[in-house]
């Protein structure tokens, strides 16, 4: 099969097509043809030596979808998608025309979906979900405010805290493109301001005063200060990322007068089998309509997966698929 692959780090120009053995269904696997596989802000850091407990030489890509062509007789023929925080750390990813994953990670695609949407799905909701429902504990009634909104984290957050009955602040530099799912269930916008107190006044006069129940700050590093000052008494502040600087300062007298919980989410703690677990949790309301991908802006062949890492380096705005 061809493949993208790296055996060193550095920039996507470490990344070359090559020609590598076709995995096989032995030892409990199956074998999925690839028909989409997103790239991620992750896969670009992968690539570059910038997260933990990569073994290499290395096929890259996390996100995909496809048809299972080998391993269990009922899964054969069947539309899957996938994500993993193993694959393409620990094991060969999806930037490739065929991976193997355990035939116990099989997770059938939500039918309402193309393949280039359902491959965009998974880091973003897995990562969402994660944090809102079972770190953050988001309850029917209660405020969020997403920093990142317009992201593809930030996105799906909105998306799975309006199902949950939450009122939804989205915070960027920007307010979220009229055709992205997270504009259509926003209750309000806050600007990202350098000035973290402009921003906590304008959380707190939308919230009654109080601040919100929940921040999720799908940016960090430079937003916490912001992400802190906006939160509610006893508000909990969900860190997934630290951009800018690995540090920040925080006022511990401020932190436990407010009796702030800071809770960490990091979804490549789930293997490919854990996460699609939560893919099967999320396909209904992907299949009901109610979730929605950020759309597909550029698809790239594997001969030029090299321009897709480069495009995600860059910011390029909406999703990049590779389509093998």
């Amino acid at each position: 099969m061809r493949a993208l692959r790296f055996d060193h780090f550095g920039d996507p120009h470490v990344l070359s097509l090559a020609e590598c053995p076709d995995p096989t269904a032995r030892h409990g696997n199956a074998v999925i043809s690839i028909k989409a596989a997103s790239v991620n802000p992750s896969d670009v850091k992968n690539v570059a030596g910038r997260m933990e407990g990569t073994v290499l030489p290395r096929i890259p890509g996390r996100d995909y979808s496809g048809v299972v062509v080998d391993g269990p007789g009922d899964w054969t023929g069947a539309e899957v998608w996938g994500t993993g925080g193993d694959i393409g750390f620990t094991r060969d990813g999806s930037h490739a025309e065929l991976l193997a994953v355990p035939a116990a990670a099989l997770a059938r695609k939500p039918a309402g979906l193309s393949f280039e949407e359902a491959a965009t799905a998974g880091v973003n909701f897995v990562t969402a979900w994660l944090g809102t429902v079972e770190t953050a504990r988001l309850a029917e009634g209660e405020s969020i405010a997403v920093f990142g909104v317009t992201g593809g984290v930030g996105g799906a957050v909105a998306q799975i805290a309006r199902a949950l009955g939450a009122r939804v602040i989205g915070i960027a530099r920007k307010p979220p493109a009229d055709n992205t799912p997270a504009a259509r269930v926003l209750d309000a916008f806050v600007p990202l301001d350098d000035d973290a107190q402009r921003v906590k006044e304008q959380v707190e006069e939308l919230t009654g005063g109080k601040g919100a129940d929940v921040v999720y700050d799908a940016v960090g590093g430079v937003t916490t200060p912001a992400a802190l000052a906006s939160l509610a008494h006893r508000g909990r502040l969900v860190v997934i990322s630290a951009v800018g600087s690995r540090t920040v300062e925080i006022d511990l007298v401020d932190l436990y007068h407010n009796e702030t919980r800071i809770l960490g989410c990091d979804s490549r703690q789930l293997d490919v089998t854990q996460s699609n677990a939560y893919l099967d949790r999320l396909a209904p309301y992907f299949e009901s309509g109610q979730f929605q991908p950020l759309p597909v802006a550029h698809r790239y062949s594997l001969e030029k997966g090299k321009d897709a890492y480069l495009a995600v380096a860059d910011r390029a705005p909406g999703r990049a698929v590779i389509l093998p």
